[in-house]
C-alpha cells in the first residue's frame, strides 16, 4: 500500500506498546452479544458505519435505475407511479438515512470523545439505543417500499402529502420518525459530551474545528428536528385516518421543507476539510476564529430558512424578501471557509494523498452548488427554476457531490484510527477523481434540462431533451463507478494493508495520541492540553504538546 510523503509518529510517552498493548476495541471482548448490547462508543460508530453504508447502497441503486429510466423520453422501466414511489425511496434513504446522519451517527460517535480527551460519551446507553432507533427506521422505510412504496416525496410536503392513495406512505413517514428521533438523541449526546466531559486545558479556543461544526450541527439536530417530527406526525394521521390536515381545500396547508437539513449535512463536513487541509499543506488553518464564527453563523440562518427558494407558492412579499436575503447571507460563512482553506493551501507544503483529493473535490463541487444556489435565492429567477431540474442539479451538487466527498474524505483521513490499516494511495485518488468527474458530467446538463423547463419527478418527458439525459445517465454511470471503488479498497485494507500506527499522516489532534485501532477506555491516562497550538499547528514540525496525569 502507497503511503508515499506519510512516516508514522513515535508513540508518545505513557502509552504502551509493543506486545503488551492492551486489545483495541475491535478485538475486546468480540462477541455477538458484545457488540449488539454493548456501549463503547467506538463500536457503536461502527455498527452506524455498517447500516448507513447498506442504506447507501440501496439508495444509489434506485437514483441508478431512475437515470436508467429516463434514458428515452417516454421511460424504459418504471410506470409513471413507480417511478415516483422510487423517488421517494431514493429521497428518503439517501437524506434521511445516510446524508444526515452519517457524520454525527459515525465520526461524531468514534471521534469526537477521542478529539477532547474523553474516555466515552456522557450517555453510552442513550447512545446504543439511538442505533436501535435508525436501524428500526430504515427496515421500515425500505418495508414500506418492498410492500407498495410511497409517493410522498423526500421533502414531505403539499401536494404529494394530501393525495389519500392505498400505497404505504404511513410506514415510510414512522420510518422517518423513528430515524428523527434517534439523530436529535445522537446531538444531544454529542452536546454535553462535549460540554462536560473535555480533557483539562481543552477549552473551547483549543477545539478543532471539527468539533465545533460538529457542535453546530448537533444544534441544528436537536432544535429543529422537533419540528420535522410534529410535522411526521401529523402526515401519518392525515394518511392513516384520510383527514386533510395538508389540503388547502379544508384551509389547512402547512408546508413542510426541510432546507435546514442541507446545513446540517455540510456543517461537519466543512470540519473535516479544515482537519483534511492543515494536516496534507503542512500549515496552521488560517482564520480558526473566523471560521468559528462562520459555523455559528451558519447554525443561526440555517433556522430561519425552512420555506427558502420556495417563492412560488404565494408567500407574502415581506416573507419572499426576507427569505431571499437570508438565502444570500448564507453564502458569506460558505465563503469565509473557501477562502480560509485557500489561504492554507497558499505556500503550504500540500501531500497530495486520498484524502487531500477528497477535500479539495469537495470544495470544488461545494463552490458550484453554492453559487448556483444564488440563483435559486433571487425570486425572479427562481419562480423560472423551482421544480425543474435545475434545483435537483444545485441540490445534488451540493450534497451528492459536496457532502458525500466531505464524508468519503473523512472516511479515508480517519480510516487508519478506525480500523489501524492503511488502504491503497492509488485506488484511493482514482475513486475520488472517478466521483468528482461523475458528479460533473451527471449533474451539469441537468442545469440546462431545468433551465430549459424540464420538470422534476416526471417520469417522461419530450424527445428533445434527451441528448442531455442520455449524457447525465452516462455520468451517473461513472458516479456509481466512484462510489462503489472504495467499499473493494477499504474492505481490502483490512486483510492486506500495512499496519497504519498511532499518527500515520503526521496531523495534530488528540485522537492521534491514541492507539490505531483505539483501545476500549481511548487512553491510558487522562491527556492535558498545554498549549494553543492545538488548533492545528504545522503538522510536520509541532504537534499538540501533551502531558499526562
Amino acid at each position: 500500500m502507497s503511503t508515499a510523503g506519510v512516516a508514522p509518529a513515535s508513540v508518545p510517552a505513557g502509552r504502551d506498546a509493543g506486545p503488551t498493548a492492551p486489545r483495541n476495541y475491535l478485538t475486546a471482548e468480540c462477541t455477538v452479544g458484545s457488540w449488539l448490547l454493548g456501549t463503547d462508543h467506538k463500536r457503536v460508530a461502527f455498527l452506524y458505519l455498517l447500516a448507513i453504508a447498506a442504506f447507501f447502497t440501496i439508495g444509489v441503486i434506485a437514483a441508478g435505475l431512475l437515470r436508467i429510466h429516463l434514458l428515452t423520453p417516454a421511460g424504459m422501466l418504471f410506470s409513471p407511479e413507480t417511478y415516483t414511489n422510487f423517488v421517494t425511496l431514493h429521497g428518503v434513504i439517501l437524506v434521511f438515512f445516510f446524508l444526515i446522519p452519517s457524520m454525527p451517527c459515525v465520526l461524531g460517535n468514534f471521534l469526537i470523545p477521542l478529539m477532547i480527551g474523553s474516555k466515552g460519551l456522557a450517555f453510552p446507553r442513550l447512545n446504543l439505543a439511538s442505533w436501535y432507533l435508525f436501524l428500526l427506521g430504515g427496515v421500515c422505510a425500505i418495508f414500506a417500499a418492498v410492500i407498495g412504496g410511497a409517493d410522498l416525496g423526500w421533502t414531505f410536503y403539499t401536494p404529494q402529502v394530501n393525495v389519500f392513495s392505498a400505497n404505504q406512505g404511513v410506514l415510510t413517514a414512522i420510518g422517518v420518525f423513528l430515524a428523527c428521533f434517534s439523530w436529535m438523541l445522537t446531538g444531544l449526546n454529542l452536546i454535553v459530551t462535549i460540554h462536560r466531559l473535555r480533557a483539562p486545558g481543552m477549552t473551547w479556543s483549543r477545539l478543532p474545528l471539527f468539533v465545533w461544526t460538529m457542535y453546530g450541527a448537533s444544534l441544528l439536530l436537536v432544535i429543529g428536528t422537533p419540528v420535522a417530527i410534529f410535522t411526521l406526525i401529523r402526515v401519518a394521521v392525515a394518511r392513516a385516518s384520510q383527514f386533510g390536515l395538508f389540503a388547502p381545500a379544508l384551509g389547512t396547508g402547512p408546508l413542510f421543507f426541510e432546507h435546514p437539513a442541507v446545513y446540517l449535512m455540510l456543517l461537519p463536513c466543512l470540519g473535516v476539510i479544515c482537519e483534511v487541509v492543515a494536516c496534507f499543506a503542512r500549515k496552521r488553518l488560517v482564520g480558526y476564529r473566523a471560521l468559528t464564527a462562520a459555523t455559528g453563523a451558519i447554525v443561526a440562518l440555517g433556522l430561519l430558512v425552512w420555506a427558502c427558494h420556495l417563492f412560488n407558492i404565494s408567500e407574502a412579499s415581506g416573507t419572499g424578501t426576507l427569505l431571499s436575503v437570508l438565502g444570500f447571507l448564507l453564502l458569506i460563512p460558505l465563503a469565509v471557509a473557501v477562502f480560509n482553506w485557500i489561504a492554507t493551501l497558499y505556500h503550504g507544503s500540500i501531500s497530495f494523498e486520498a484524502p487531500m483529493w477528497y477535500a479539495l473535490g469537495f470544495i470544488c463541487l461545494l463552490t458550484i452548488g453554492a453559487l448556483s444556489g444564488l440563483y435559486l435565492s433571487t425570486p425572479a429567477l427562481d419562480v423560472h427554476v423551482e421544480d425543474t431540474y435545475f434545483m435537483i442539479a444545485q441540490f445534488h451538487f451540493v450534497l451528492a457531490g459536496g457532502a458525500t466527498m466531505g464524508y468519503l474524505a473523512a472516511i479515508h483521513f480517519w480510516w487508519p484510527k478506525l480500523t489501524g490499516h492503511m488502504y491503497s494511495q492509488a485506488w484511493g485518488r482514482l475513486a475520488a477523481a472517478l466521483i468528482f468527474a461523475g458528479c460533473i458530467l451527471t449533474f451539469t446538463p441537468q442545469f440546462v434540462l431545468g433551465y430549459l423547463g424540464m420538470s422534476q419527478y416526471y417520469s417522461v418527458y419530450p424527445a428533445n431533451f434527451q441528448a442531455l439525459n442520455v449524457l447525465s445517465t452516462a455520468g451517473s454511470l461513472v458516479l456509481g463507478a466512484g462510489y462503489a471503488l472504495p467499499v473493494f479498497y477499504l474492505l481490502a485494507s483490512l486483510k492486506f494493508g500495512a499496519a497504519a500506527g498511532p499518527n500515520p499522516w503526521r496531523a495534530a489532534g488528540l485522537e492521534w495520541t491514541a492507539d490505531s485501532p483505539p483501545r476500549p477506555d481511548n487512553f491510558t491516562e487522562i491527556p492535558v492540553v498545554t498549549e494553543e497550538a492545538y488548533s492545528y499547528p504545522r503538522a510536520d514540525t509541532a504537534a499538540t504538546q501533551i502531558t499526562t496525569l
